[in-house]
């Protein structure tokens, strides 16, 4: 199942559009992922706040922070299913509107929501609500998104337009990293566990209102409004996609979240570093990923998606373990260390960059918000929502600090199996 070649002819017919319509794509995906790193920066607080009782367990807290940071991703795939039937059949741009009022109205909110301190029992259901929602919109947002910048890209260049998708990932993980870590320079420890910790959330108002009003501006794109390709696909085979457009991308996902947003709580909890030490680390993480992402998708463009989505798949596979070893070692160099992190975060980018692009090529016009949006949403429900949660527990349970290189090297290989069966033509 693959997209027709009339979508290259369409998007060549209005290419005004192009470029507002990668920044309001991409702008969504950038708040949501700001959020998301946010609340893994800070889930040691969060954990604290929410979580923990008086006397209770911190490690349990913890557990308990992430199984609610796991739960909003399961209901990614709702939100895929829902909003991508419903952007398939009205339309990309008045989904993406919505999917982005109610992003964010529900991380807003987190910032306003009582602690355990102050209602009780009644405040980890609260927050565990507003991340429901939160991953819902999630869920509605990639699929809208992408479609929206790959129909739009002129011919022979979907695999650089989608990879803005991935590169505004990166942005929001960089944003929520630097508040988290100017919260930190500037409160003391105990203004950022009583209400510093809020500040990044409450944020998150302005810049939606930013990105609705650019979602406001979008036309709808030239693909979904010709006569073409309205017919679906039989069920089986769109779900048959769908399973293999989440196998390809279930590398990215977990090695993604492992290096870039885990990382943090690991390094504190795990080897013992300081909260500034921990986000550093995953400053220069994100700062690998960042440098990656568009070179791939733009080299995907002339030599295909498969070779460097396969590269980056099996760097991470080879590489985790010595990568995790040499930030465990106590006399390795603080350079050394920041090469190594800066390191996990670009070969996780090889995969990213050419990743939405390549989803999007899978499915026709028709179907495509929803194919590629569950495609995603799935992956990421099983393998980055269940990341912090799945090492968490499993190095509690084992004592073994090595998990979270096995897990990303272990998704990687299974991804690297998955992405060897993709088509090996340059993209379109």
């Amino acid at each position: 199942m693959s997209a027709p070649a009339h979508d290259t002819d369409l998007r060549a017919a209005r290419p005004l559009h192009a470029r507002g319509a990668l920044l309001a794509g991409s702008v969504g995906n950038l708040i949501e992922w700001y959020e998301f790193g946010v609340y893994g920066y800070f889930a040691t607080v969060i954990a604290a706040r929410f979580f923990t009782p008086e006397g209770g367990s911190e490690v349990e807290g913890l557990v308990k922070t992430y199984a609610s940071f796991a739960l909003a991703f399961f209901f990614r795939p709702v939100g895929a299913a829902l909003f991508g039937r419903l952007g398939d059949r009205i339309g990309r741009r008045p989904v993406l509107i919505l999917v982005i009022a109610l992003m964010t109205a529900a991380t807003t909110l987190i910032g306003a929501l009582p602690t355990y301190a102050t209602v009780g029992a009644l405040a980890p259901w609260l927050l565990t609500f507003l991340r429901v929602l939160q991953g819902l919109s999630a869920g509605g947002e990639f699929g809208g998104a992408v479609s929206v910048m790959t129909e739009f890209a002129p011919p022979g260049r979907r695999g650089l337009y989608g990879s803005w998708q991935s590169f505004t990932v990166a942005l929001g993980l960089l944003g929520g990293a630097g508040v988290a870590a100017l919260l930190a320079t500037v409160l003391s420890p105990q203004e950022l566990e009583a209400w510093g910790w809020r500040l990044p959330f409450l944020l998150t108002l302005p810049l939606g209102l930013g990105a609705l009003w650019l979602r406001l501006r979008l036309t709808e794109t030239p693909a979904f409004t010709s006569e073409f390709e309205r017919e679906r696909p039989p069920g089986r085979e769109l779900a048959k996609a769908i399973a293999l457009g989440a196998g390809r991308v279930m590398g990215w996902a977990a090695a993604g979240y492992t290096f870039l947003v885990v990382l943090p709580s690991y390094l504190q909890s795990t080897l013992d570093a300081s909260f500034q030490q921990a986000l550093l680390a995953t400053v220069l993480a994100n700062l690998g990923f960042a440098a990656t992402i568009i070179p791939a998708g733009l080299l995907s463009d002339r030599i295909g998606r498969r070779p460097v989505m396969l590269t980056g798949a099996v760097l991470v596979t080879l590489l985790a373990v010595p990568l995790l070893n040499l930030l465990q070692d106590s006399g390795t160099s603080n350079a050394a260390k920041g090469v190594a992190v800066f390191v996990a975060g670009a070969v996780v980018g090889l995969m990213a960059g050419p990743g939405p692009a390549m989803l999007s090529e899978m499915f026709p016009t028709s179907v495509r918000y929803t194919g590629l949006g569950l495609a995603y949403a799935l992956s990421n429900a099983v393998f980055s929502g269940c990341a912090g949660l799945i090492i968490t527990e499993t190095i509690k349970r084992t004592g073994s600090v090595d998990i979270p290189a096995y897990y990303a090297a272990a998704t990687c290989a299974v991804s690297a199996l998955a992405l060897s069966t993709l088509r090996t033509e340059k993209g379109s």
